[in-house]
């Protein structure tokens, strides 16, 4: 891994760690560069749902983030998800998620990307679940202050 790669990981899995729901889930930061991230999670009992499948908020927690990380990196600032949306394309079932984000799209202020979930299962990766995101700018804090 160049210097490059190994300071943009190091840098992410700072800021997970920060992150107390990432570390509830055992989240982990797999790779980071501008515009690229890749975020994976055990399975576990915990996360799963009545019917035994992942809860569909823990693919949706890992595409939300898998696509700000994407979007922070492309931007290379703070950054927070204004939107996005999810598809569930097929219940999962396995061992592992896998959370793999890119920006389509990078501006000035914002980055749209587009992340896959998939989910492992005997070492084969399926397509679980397909989301899009706007990632924006975080504000100074000056201007996300409520007046009292």
């Amino acid at each position: 891994m160049g210097s490059a790669a190994a300071l943009w990981l190091k840098i992410g899995r700072e800021v997970m760690a920060s992150q107390p729901f990432s570390v509830l889930l055992g989240a982990e930061l797999a790779s980071l560069s501008p515009g690229e991230a890749e975020l994976q999670v055990a399975v576990t009992p915990q996360l799963l749902q009545q019917n035994g499948f992942v809860h569909g908020g823990v693919l949706s927690y890992l595409a939300d983030n898998a696509l700000t990380y994407a979007g922070g990196a492309a931007l290379e600032t703070p950054v927070v998800t204004s939107e996005f949306k999810i598809n569930y394309v097929r219940p999962a079932i396995g061992e592992r998620l896998v959370a793999r984000a890119h920006a389509v799209h990078v501006g000035k202020s914002q980055a749209v990307c587009r992340c896959d979930v998939l989910v492992v299962k005997d070492g084969e990766e399926r397509l679980c679940a397909v989301a899009q995101g706007t990632i924006s700018r975080l504000a100074s804090t000056a201007d996300t202050e409520t007046p009292a």
